[in-house]
Parts: structure tokens; C-alpha cells; sequence
């Protein structure tokens, strides 16, 4: 369940990615209407209005399913009661074994 969740969230964080680099500012609009841009809006694939409307739309979805796999992931992280609750405690404690000094060096006073 978990590797599908993360699957579906990675696939949801690229295409908004994409989906929102695709997409023009608002000042496009601006310089379209005098004369930049070549065909002008009447030219563009979804119609004047059309792919502004799409694109955003879409990453709105993708956004909401991105936002919704963020949460499950989120919850299916958290540690259940009963488990360790500190690093400190997880980590395995050594006794070293401490020798007396050697016989070739002098005992501190």
C-alpha cells in the first residue's frame, strides 16, 4: 500500500511540475495584445480561453491528489505506540573493558 501511495505522489509531483512550467504568466496576455506572439490567442490549440482554463484545472487535480498522498504518507509514517520513541534509546550500548595501565608506564600520583 505504501509503495503505491509514494508511486502515485511522485507521479502527481511531475506532472504538476509540469503542468505549471507549461503554463504562461499573466503578462503573456498583455504583450500578445500588442502584436508579440505571433498568431495571437485565436491561434492556440484549446482556443483563446481554452488552455488557460485546462492547464489550470489539471494542476489544480494534480495539486489535490498531490496534497492527499502528502497526508496518507504522512500517517502511514508515524511510528505505532509500543515502538522505540527515542534515537537514544534505539542505539546499542558496549561496555568497554578498561585494562590497567600498562607496565611501562608510570602510575599518575
Amino acid at each position: 500500500m505504501h509503495a503505491i501511495i509514494l508511486t502515485v505522489h511522485i507521479i502527481a509531483c511531475l506532472l504538476l511540475i509540469g503542468f505549471v512550467l507549461i503554463q504562461h504568466g499573466k503578462g503573456a496576455d498583455a504583450g500578445a495584445a500588442f502584436g508579440g506572439g505571433g498568431g495571437g490567442a485565436s491561434g492556440s490549440l484549446f482556443g483563446s480561453q481554452g488552455s488557460a482554463s485546462f492547464l489550470s484545472r489539471a494542476s489544480a487535480i494534480l495539486a489535490a491528489i498531490f496534497f492527499i498522498t502528502s497526508l496518507t504518507l504522512a500517517y502511514f509514517s508515524v511510528d505505532k505506540p509500543g515502538k522505540v520513541k527515542s534515537v537514544t534509546e534505539s542505539v546499542p550500548t558496549t561496555q568497554q573493558k578498561v585494562d590497567k595501565t600498562p607496565a611501562d608506564l608510570p602510575e599518575l600520583p
